[in-house]
């Protein structure tokens, strides 16, 4: 057996041995009493830079998804759309995910006022916070350069680049998940229930982020905690029911509140078929996303989309390396694989000395962290793998935190073994595989930096040969080798996150990088692997976003980025209808966006271009009314609602499926003189189809008032019935 006598010991708490006692502005920029000096620097100024490469070119993407920007908006105006997440201030709907992901947005609107920079800024905290919590959590037990590839690993990937500036629920959701890993950690090295507890109120806080996601982590999480804890069994599954608990309350009392809420009062749940959040938490937002039976989805659910190749692409154990998620993600994941399965090996029978004992075997902490941070990482890609429901490419940032964990301590825990021949021949196993992985990533985009794919092979394989044989190189080689083996991991990954950075993304769909390879989806078109039909990806040009301006100004109409006239050219060019999506021509003006051209899929995808014209129309009186429209579809009336500052009824939620309001519903509304405009969806119908409560009311509107139009977008005037034929 060998002790792990080079690894840190945990910190211990003052229940134990007391640390010296230092100023709070002296601890601040020290750190540890045992850390190096440069380590507390280093380690802040990593996270500056972090931050500050997270807010470049923040106000590029707009309101980024208007379908969240605008319930953010509404939230920031009335509370109770807060407390909902209501899309609208008026309260007709709510989004079809729980509002926790809303709240931060909608305090920062209500604070700053309503742009670019107050929707984004609290995504990007985000992620800086998640850095500084994985570097904390590394840094407990292995070294300080370890924490430092973390939050490097974690920083360059480019999907965390793409969703920590962008309005979607997923930063919050890792936030929360990495922060559940950490407590378990804590709780691991003493068995003190408070971090077990305060593991559960953070699942329970990404639950009400993004639902069931949350708990994919907590089986195995669980089991290690049960088997591996340092306490008795009987107080083990004690502090597993407490946390569990912990859980239930953190995410139950909004679930309650909701439930017990009368719906007349309240607004509808958006994404459910029978207004009910248990409906949506289980069906569309749950079992439907992994067997694909999504009612109210895309195409209208009832069937498997998965299998071999569904409507949202192919599953199986390849997906997370394939031609449309493998450049989002995959760049560093064979190396966390790997590390994993060394770091396992190497800690599994190994002891470590802390104050007063040595732990050997199943209480290893060392050991304890890579089984937290792997299982984690292999339960959510395992389901990600083969779930055959609704899957997008930016899903994958969940993984980005366990990857990064993996490989700071992985390498942290080899290179401390280099002097043993195996521990080399693992790192330069490691950097060959990485190198000859980007190379064939760098391959799918041949046309963005296409000598970097060689430089890297090379790199890769000139580090990983210094790196087999570091036992026997001097300092200068060994310097170089391990030079090379950083720069030939991190060069793909870098330049993708570069271009991510410098890309405004706008819409449902975004992905990180030049990649124009998307996602299969909405069935039976051309596409890839999946067989459906790709929506635009990468910047999204070509595509009627219907972004407010990038300053922020609200209102304004300016173009945003991929919504100019050369935007649009450009997405004709490349087989884009005026809607947005290959080979659809007139989408925007079918599905639901207006003949101005509403963002891809009917705006679906992204909203409609809203212009002077139709704005002036839309706020001429618009305080005499609840609403000042309504439009099929959440992200058409999103794109209205920023444009003017007034609420806008989304009829059928974000797909136009949703049963709400019905047709008798939306006929009281008009005769209460409630809503002034219906905004056209040119032949009806909205995402949820040609049938169903969404076409009713178009075609009730369509004949029963007048036409009116505002620039190139067409209405109908709800208070100017049609004059009646006399026969």
């Amino acid at each position: 057996m060998t002790t792990l006598d080079h690894l840190p010991a945990p910190p211990q708490s003052a229940a134990g041995h007391p640390r010296p006692g230092l100023s709070l502005l002296r601890r601040a920029w020290r750190g540890r009493p045992e850390d190096p000096g440069w380590a507390r620097p280093a380690f802040l100024c990593v996270l500056l830079a972090i931050t500050a490469a997270y807010l470049w070119n923040l106000s590029a993407s707009g309101y980024a998804n208007s379908f969240y920007s605008a319930a953010a908006q509404a939230g920031s105006r009335s509370w109770k759309a807060f407390f909902f997440g209501s899309l609208d201030s008026a309260n007709a709907i709510t989004v079809d995910k729980p509002p926790a992901t809303l709240w931060p947005m909608a305090l920062s609107v209500r604070v700053f006022g309503l742009s670019s920079w107050a929707i984004l800024l609290p995504q990007v905290l985000m992620g800086v916070a998640t850095a500084g919590v994985l570097y904390a959590s590394v840094r407990r037990r292995f070294s300080a350069a370890a924490g430092l590839i973390t939050m490097a690993v974690f920083a360059l990937t480019p999907v965390a680049a793409l969703m920590f500036r962008f309005n979607n629920p997923d930063a919050l959701l890792a936030l929360l998940m990495t922060a559940t890993v950490y407590c378990v950690l804590r709780a691991m090295e003493d068995g003190r229930t408070k971090w077990l507890v305060w593991a559960g109120v953070a699942v329970g806080l990404a639950f009400l982020s993004k639902t069931l996601q949350a708990f994919l982590i907590l089986p195995p999480l669980a089991v290690l905690y049960a088997v591996s804890a340092p306490v008795s069994v009987r107080r083990r599954f004690g502090q597993l029911g407490l946390s569990a608990l912990a859980t239930l309350v953190a995410g139950g009392w909004w679930v309650a509140i909701v439930e017990l809420w009368p719906a007349s009062s309240r607004p509808y749940i958006g994404g459910s078929q029978n207004n009910s959040f248990l409906e949506l938490t289980f069906g569309y937002n749950g079992l439907g996303r992994i067997n694909g039976d999504e009612t109210g989805s895309v195409g209208g659910g009832g069937g498997p989309g998965g299998g071999a190749g569904g409507q949202w692409g192919e599953t199986g154990i390849g997906r997370m390396f394939n031609s449309e998620i493998g450049s989002q993600i995959s760049w560093l994941l064979p190396a966390a694989l790997i590390l994993l399965v060394a770091g396992v090996w190497l800690t599994w029978r190994a002891g470590e000395h802390l104050p007063g004992t040595t732990r050997w075997g199943r209480t290893n902490t060392a050991r304890a962290a890579f089984l937290a941070w792997g299982s984690s990482l292999l339960m959510t890609a395992g389901v990600f793998s083969f779930m055959a429901g609704i899957f997008h490419q930016y899903y994958t940032v969940a993984l980005v935190p366990y990857i990064a964990a993996l490989i700071g301590m992985g390498v942290s825990v080899l290179w401390e073994e280099r002097s043993r021949w195996w521990a080399g021949a693992a790192l330069a196993l490691t950097v060959a595989v990485t190198a000859w992985w980007a190379y064939v990533l760098l391959g799918r985009t041949p046309d963005y930096l296409p000598w970097l794919r060689t430089a890297v092979l090379a790199a890769g394989l000139l580090g990983a040969v210094g790196l087999l044989l570091v036992a026997r190189l001097g300092r200068q080689l060994t310097l170089l080798a391990v030079g090379l083996g950083f720069a030939a991991a991190l060069a793909g990954p870098v330049a993708y996150t570069l271009n991510t950075l410098n890309t405004g993304h706008q819409g449902s769909i975004v992905t990180a990088g030049p990649s124009a390879g998307g996602m299969g989806g909405f069935g039976g078109g051309r596409g890839g692997p999946g067989g459906g039909m790709r929506p635009p990806t990468g910047n999204q040009q070509g595509m009627g976003a219907g972004m407010p301006p990038t300053g922020g100004q609200q209102g304004q109409t300016q173009p945003q980025p991929g919504t100019s006239q050369q935007g649009r050219q450009q997405g004709q060019q490349q087989g884009r209808g005026p809607g947005g999506m290959p080979g659809m021509p007139g989408a925007g003006e079918r599905f639901g966006g207006g003949r101005g051209g509403g963002g891809g899929m009917g705006g679906l995808l992204n909203g409609a271009s809203v212009d002077a014209a139709a704005k002036k129309l839309l706020t001429a009186n618009a305080d005499d009314y609840t609403w000042s429209a309504a439009a099929i579809g959440s992200q058409n009336a999103a794109s209205y609602q920023l444009a003017t500052g007034d609420p806008v009824m989304a009829i059928g939620g974000f797909n136009g499926s949703d049963p709400s309001p019905t047709l008798s519903q939306f006929e009281k509304y008009v005769e209460d003189g409630r809503i002034h405009y219906f905004i056209s969806s040119g032949e009806g119908g909205g995402m949820g189809g040609n049938s169903g409560t969404s076409s009713k009311i178009s075609t009730w509107v369509e004949a029963n008032f007048e036409k009116v139009t505002a620039g190139s977008a067409t209405f109908y005037d709800l208070t100017r019935p049609k004059a009646q034929s006399s026969g």
